[in-house]
């Protein structure tokens, strides 16, 4: 099959197609035909050798960590699907390998399709909507009336996580650049900072949840918007002894990921509020949960471009260079 590998960590020079043998197919395991696979910001990281720490990749590496596609074989095991079947799904992390034509991925990582989604909008949905899904749901547990920022409100996980929060009932704000306050709004912010003209400190304030995409200074000012037992989430921060528990990293990693988050930690102690790192997991019945509220027109994908397969490695410049205008980019086969 055809597949993009990441043959050396570091810029694009690293990557290139390559004709590879068709994925082994385990007895719990479903075979997909990939239809479509999104592009997002966590393949560049993988690429450049950002998370080599702790996740501890063979090179050559088939990218890519979303998919929407065709069940064409299952193994002995599987009992939720059966060949024909549209699917979509996040592979587990040890597993990723979606910009490829084919891809074996555990029955519980897998969902079926939104039957009201194409194969490129579905796509575009599986990580960034299981973080959504895990940030708010199973880790903030938020609740209807409570104060809710999302940052980044027009971007790949901001879209999606803007919409979850309304649907749980939320008050939302988010930040977002001038062109894009009308998207926000239409996604069901109540407000919408434009972060070009405004202070998101001077605005908010008294939010019992702040999902973060930036990390940095942005993260330590979030910590300031939020209420005493507050709770600002991050995908961006630093790892925290939390995830490295979770990882089960050895003693040396676990000292480094301490030591990484500890001033993020601190401050957030000194405002009476709690910083957790959040690095999202696979999970199918999360899918499944979701695929309620896309069906039912909760959640909507917002997707800035659709490329061939062929030009994968565009595609990811395109990302990397901050070129998508709002949502996510994805690849689609011809």
């Amino acid at each position: 099959m055809k597949a993009f590998m990441v043959e050396r960590y570091g810029d694009q020079a690293g990557m290139r197609a390559a004709d590879i043998p068709d994925p082994r197919v385990g007895a719990d395991d479903v075979l997909v035909k990939i239809h479509a696979a999104g592009v997002n910001p966590l393949d560049l990281r993988i690429r450049n050798g950002d998370f080599k720490a702790f996740l501890p990749y063979r090179l050559p590496l088939v990218l890519g960590n979303d998919l929407a596609g065709t069940v064409v074989r299952v193994g002995p095991s599987v009992t939720r699907f059966a060949v024909g079947d549209e699917v979509y799904a996040r592979p587990d992390k040890d597993r990723i390998g979606t910009f490829a034509e084919l891809i074996a991925v555990h029955q519980d990582d897998l969902a079926p399709k939104p039957a009201t989604l194409t194969m490129a909008e579905a796509a575009s949905l599986p990580l960034v909507a299981l973080t959504a899904w895990q940030a708010l749901v199973e880790r903030a547990r938020v609740q209807p009336g409570q104060k809710v920022l999302i940052h980044a409100g027009a971007g790949g996980l901001g879209s999606i996580a803007v919409q979850l929060a309304k649907a749980l009932g939320a008050h939302v704000a988010t930040t977002v650049s001038t062109a894009k306050a009308g998207l926000a709004k239409d996604l069901g912010a109540d407000v919408v900072v434009d972060y070009r003209t405004q202070d998101f400190e001077e605005v908010l304030d008294g939010y019992d949840v702040v999902l973060d995409s930036l990390g940095g200074e942005n993260l330590d000012r979030s910590l300031r918007v939020l209420k005493p037992g507050g709770t600002a989430i991050s995908v961006a921060g630093p790892p925290d002894p939390a995830f490295a528990r979770e990882l089960g990293a050895n003693p040396i990693l676990r000292l480094a990921m301490t030591a990484l988050s500890f001033t993020a930690r601190r401050n957030a102690k000194r405002h009476g509020v709690t910083y957790s790192f959040l690095f999202m997991k696979a999970g199918g019945d999360q899918l499944r949960e979701l695929t309620t509220l896309i069906d039912t027109g909760k959640i909507r994908p917002v997707v800035d471009r659709v490329f061939p397969f062929e030009q994968t490695l565009q595609a990811m410049e395109y990302v990397e260079k901050g070129r998508t205008k709002a949502g996510k980019v994805v690849v689609a086969m011809t």
